[in-house]
């Protein structure tokens, strides 16, 4: 429908088409975030946040740094890190509790002796 073509008579019809193209497009929006999430977006940030997120002190994390433990970018003289990073970081060190301690030897002891069992 060309925009020439619409008088007065036909703005009804006009209306109905263009609610039909918009719930196309609506349709076409929703299935493609569906499929398609946009990824999120990685903002830096400095090292009070990163205290501030991980729980240690300035010099603390500087320490961790210089033994390149804790991960980071460095542009010039400045520190920059990625939250989900740090968070990752964090995740990583896990304690694991006496339970999954003997859940893990447990299932070990099987593996090994499972052919000698009689």
């Amino acid at each position: 429908m060309c925009a020439d073509e619409i008088t007065f008579d036909k703005l009804p019809e006009a209306v109905a088409y263009l609610i039909k193209e918009m719930t196309q497009i609506k349709e076409m929006v929703e299935c493609n975030q569906n499929q398609n999430p946009l990824p999120a977006k990685r903002v830096p940030i400095g090292i009070d946040d990163a205290c501030r997120i991980i729980g240690k002190a300035k010099p603390t994390v500087y320490a961790l740094v210089r033994k390149r433990l804790l991960p980071c970018y460095k542009n010039g003289k400045k520190l920059y890190f990625f939250e989900d990073e740090l968070v990752q970081w964090i995740s990583n060190g896990k304690k694991k509790t006496l339970q999954e301690i003997e859940s893990e030897a447990e299932s070990d002891y099987k593996k090994r002796f499972k052919g000698i069992r009689k």
